[in-house]
C-alpha cells in the first residue's frame, strides 16, 4: 500500500482546506504500542475509502474521562475546556474516534462545556462506509468461515446503546458470529471501565478479565473482536492468563476489516 497520508488540522489549515472529518486519536491510540496498531489500521481503511481527515497531533489533549471516573472533575473540566477551544477553532463538526471512552466523552459530556460536535464510533463509521460502497471486502477473505466472538464495550453498548453497527461490521467479514452468554445489554465489562485501567484490583477470587476471556474462549471461537484500547489490553491478558494466546487472536474491528480490504 502505499505511504500512509495523515495530515494534522495545522497542516490542512494553513493549507486553507477543511477535512471531511476530525480522527480524535485518543491517548491509547498515540501512546500503547498494541492500540497504535488499530490507529494506522483506520487509518489505511480511511486513505482507502479516499476520505478527507486530519488529527490534531500534538494539539490533541486527552479527553479528561479517567479523571471525571477518577473523580478529579478540576482535572477534566481543565482538559475538557482546552480541547472544545482548539476544536472550536478549527470549526470542526464532525469527529471519529476509535475509542469508546474518547467518544462518550466527547458527545455525551463536552456540550455542557460549549463543545457541540457530530461525534462517532469508528465502528460505525465503518459501518457507513460498508453499505455506501466506499470500502470493499475481498471475496472469501482471512477470515471466512472462521468462529468470531464479539465483546460489547461499556461504554459503546450500555452507555451509549451501539450494538448493531460493530455486528453489522463483523457480517462484512463472511465469518460466524458466535456470541457469548453475557452480550449486548447484558453484557460484561472487561474490568477496565471506570478508571479501574489506571488502579491495583480489589481483592477478590478471580480479575474481571479472566472472567470475560473465559467467557469468551466457551464460544470456541477463534477471535476475539473488541472495539476499545482498554478492552483490547484486558482480552489480551485474559487470553494469556488462560494460555491460550497462541490459538485464539485478540483484534479491533478496524484491524479485521483493513486485513480484507478488496484493494489490499
Amino acid at each position: 500500500m502505499d505511504q500512509l497520508q495523515i495530515p494534522t488540522m495545522a497542516e490542512l489549515a494553513s493549507e486553507g482546506k477543511e477535512p471531511e472529518i476530525l480522527f480524535w486519536v485518543g491517548c491509547a491510540g498515540s501512546f500503547d504500542a498494541r492500540a497504535q496498531k488499530v490507529t494506522l489500521a483506520f487509518c489505511r481503511i480511511l486513505n482507502e475509502a479516499g476520505i478527507s481527515f486530519a488529527i490534531l497531533g500534538n494539539e490533541e489533549q486527552c479527553t479528561g474521562d479517567p479523571a471525571r471516573r477518577a473523580g478529579n472533575e478540576f482535572v477534566f473540566q481543565m482538559l475538557a475546556l482546552q480541547n472544545i477551544e482548539i476544536l472550536n477553532g478549527y470549526a470542526v463538526k464532525k469527529i471519529v474516534t476509535a475509542c469508546p471512552h474518547c467518544f462518550n466523552t466527547l458527545k455525551n459530556e463536552y456540550p455542557a462545556l460549549g463543545g457541540h460536535f457530530e461525534v462517532l464510533h469508528h465502528t460505525q463509521f465503518l459501518q457507513q462506509l460498508i453499505d455506501a460502497g466506499r470500502i470493499r471486502m475481498k471475496e472469501g477473505g482471512s477470515f471466512k468461515g472462521k468462529r468470531i466472538t464479539y465483546h460489547d464495550s461499556c461504554y459503546l453498548g450500555r452507555v451509549n446503546g451501539v450494538y448493531e453497527a460493530p455486528r453489522k461490521v463483523l457480517e462484512a467479514l463472511d465469518a460466524e458470529l458466535v456470541e457469548m452468554k453475557r452480550c449486548r445489554t447484558n453484557g460484561l465489562c472487561c474490568g477496565a471501565g471506570g478508571a479501574q485501567m489506571w488502579k491495583e484490583d480489589e481483592p477478590g477470587n478471580k480479575r474481571i478479565n479472566v472472567e470475560r476471556a473465559e467467557e469468551a474462549l466457551e464460544t470456541g471461537a477463534s477471535v476475539i473482536a473488541s472495539n476499545c484500547p482498554f478492552c483490547l489490553t484486558m482480552m489480551l491478558d485474559g487470553v494469556k492468563a488462560k494460555d491460550k494466546q497462541d490459538d485464539v487472536m485478540v483484534y479491533d474491528l478496524a484491524e479485521l476489516i483493513v486485513n480484507n480490504l478488496a484493494g489490499e
